[in-house]
């Protein structure tokens, strides 16, 4: 049954008061329609014991101060610290179902694109609710998520306040990085470690992204995503800075054999000796810490830039 006040008939309290209800409906009815990565609306029902998926998606949820709701964590949770100590259930990409169920948790939250998705069906097959969180690499993205799991953890307030932190401190950096001069080319490569060639990040990449937060300019842009470069391409990128992860930087020997590999050597990045490594997850993660991140690589491709922050008076 639809019941219908009749507000004009109301003394002033009155209204102020319907109003007030209607408006918490409102918000009570926008919480309850949840949307995860597929689009699909969602109600989580029992958020205690959560297996967390995906580097980013761990460190929100610390940084929301839900530790003690996080049972095991995936082979990218590797910040903060202390989640690589809880129990570790594989990588994102390779899960099983069988490891998870063990832990028995009520939910699972998994970035976008974890999987296999025959195992994500085998967990909702046996009753624990998967939330597939968005993924999309920007200042955007990154609030999404935020705002996603605190919706779905229960501590939305808290979400807007940590979502409101990271819009803040990028907004801050943007202004600064917008007077650091020239933006330099950046080619960002990346080891798969089976001794084949690095990878560049094109565009539509988390590469890409921190790239331009940083105040740098992406020298590739002739493909999306993650391929292979042929010589004469590598050289013609002419980057001015080589960018890798850590464990990339391990695997392709260290920043001496990057710089003198036989390509390199021939773009002004080799000739001046700029190979920028970062942590993997750091860099890549688009999380909490993405302010961070772009502040340390604007400082690595603008020597000299004071990224001393701007106060409140």
């Amino acid at each position: 049954m639809t019941v219908t006040f009749a507000l004009s008939h109301f003394p002033s309290r009155a209204m102020l008061f319907a109003a007030m209800l209607l408006a918490i409906f409102a918000v009570g009815n926008a919480q309850a329609q949840l949307v995860d990565a597929t689009g699909q609306s969602i109600q989580v029902d029992d958020n205690s014991s959560v297996v967390s998926v995906g580097g980013s998606v761990t460190e929100i949820l610390y940084a929301l101060g839900l530790a003690d709701r996080v049972i095991a964590v995936d082979a990218t949770s590797l910040f903060p610290a202390v989640a690589t100590e809880l129990p570790n259930v594989g990588y994102m990409r390779q899960l099983s179902a069988e490891p998870i169920l063990a832990m028995a948790p009520s939910l699972v939250l998994a970035i976008e694109d974890s999987g296999p998705p025959a195992v994500l069906d085998q967990l909702r097959e046996a009753g624990v609710q998967v939330v597939l969180v968005p993924d999309d690499p920007s200042p955007q993205g990154i609030v999404k998520k935020i705002d996603l799991i605190s919706d779905v953890m229960g501590v939305s307030e808290k979400g807007r306040v940590l979502s409101a932190q990271v819009e803040s401190s990028l907004e801050e950096l943007r202004e600064v990085v917008a007077d650091a001069g020239p933006r330099p080319r950046v080619l960002f490569l990346l080891s798969i470690g089976n001794g084949g060639a690095p990878l560049a990040a094109g565009r539509a990449t988390s590469a890409a992204s921190i790239i331009e937060l940083a105040g740098g300019y992406n020298a590739i842009d002739a493909f999306e995503g993650y391929k292979a470069l042929s010589p004469e391409a590598l050289v013609e990128s002419a980057p001015d800075v080589v960018l890798v992860t850590d464990r990339s930087l391990g695997l392709l020997g260290g920043a001496e054999a990057i710089r003198e590999g036989p390509e390199i050597s021939q773009t002004p990045a080799g000739r001046d000796g700029r190979i920028v490594s970062m942590d993997d997850l750091l860099l890549l993660g688009f999380g909490p810490r993405t302010p961070e991140a772009a502040a340390e690589l604007a400082q690595k491709l603008h020597p000299g830039l004071d990224l001393s922050m701007k106060k409140e008076q």
